[in-house]
């Protein structure tokens, strides 16, 4: 079984308007993602976006795009839309790689897809990366995700978890010892089925609590597998200061 890559794209983002189409060293960045995308075993990589200048620029090197509607509540919905358009089968896999990731290893695109692959029990993969100091365990914008012995997660939340309660009654100065800390990495591999069903299902409780969108699967009874992740994705771009420091980088 292959699997496809799907390219969330919107030009109305609120901290940086027409980021997708943000020049990076004569390519606009949803080019570079596209061809990271390209790079990896995906049989078909997919733009979707809901602007047509972003379409049109897609277009011109060559993507296949599908034209979404405005307005969905979040990226997962926007996914459903496409695999809905484009008939995909329940049992097909997609992988979910955001538009502003334009140094995205294709090894890890890869990973998740051959996780959900192996694990029939599962309706999502996705990754993490170890957590060595104490600043990014306590850093509620860093999610963290416990899984069990079966790499199934228990839980993500932004809190530290599990909470080390001895080592935090002497001190929150240093990582404690005793236990292997992960953060969440934002790539998700899907089956097509859950994705149906997800957009039929309203907001869960710990879900709106912890601004945490993975939480709505898992308040549904769906498993999720985490991985160590293979490499590293580099950070993506939320900010004109991020795109600088990429350029800066890729220069180097």
């Amino acid at each position: 079984m292959g699997f496809s890559v799907i390219i969330p794209a919107r030009f109305a983002s609120t901290r940086f308007p027409g980021k997708p189409l943000a020049d990076i060293n004569g390519q606009p960045m949803i080019q570079h993602v596209y061809n990271r995308a390209c790079q990896s075993e995906a049989e078909r990589v997919i733009v979707a976006t809901d602007d047509q200048r972003i379409a049109d620029v897609a277009d011109s090197f060559g993507a296949e795009v599908c034209m979404t509607r405005e307005g969905h509540p979040s990226g997962t919905d926007r996914l459903q839309e496409v695999v809905a358009k484009l008939g995909y089968y329940a049992d097909d896999i997609v992988v979910n790689v955001q538009g502003d990731e334009p140094l995205i290893p294709p090894r890890v695109i890869n990973q998740v897809a051959h996780n959900l692959k192996a694990e029939p029990e599962a309706s999502i993969a996705t990754l993490s990366e170890p957590i060595e100091d104490i600043d990014t365990l306590l850093n509620p914008n860093v999610v963290k995700v416990v899984a069990d012995a079966r790499g199934m997660a228990l839980y993500f939340s932004r809190a530290p978890i599990p909470w080390p309660r001895d080592a935090f009654a002497q001190s929150k100065t240093e990582m404690p010892d005793g236990f292997n800390w992960q953060r969440h990495i934002g790539i998700y591999a899907y089956r097509v089925k859950m994705l149906n069903e997800f957009v039929r299902w309203q907001p869960a409780p710990i879900e709106t609590t912890e601004s945490l969108e993975q939480l709505r699967a898992m308040w549904n009874g769906q498993r999720i597998h985490v991985a160590v992740a293979d490499e590293l994705p580099p950070p993506g771009v939320d900010t004109p200061e991020d795109l600088e420091r990429l350029r800066a980088l890729l220069k180097k």
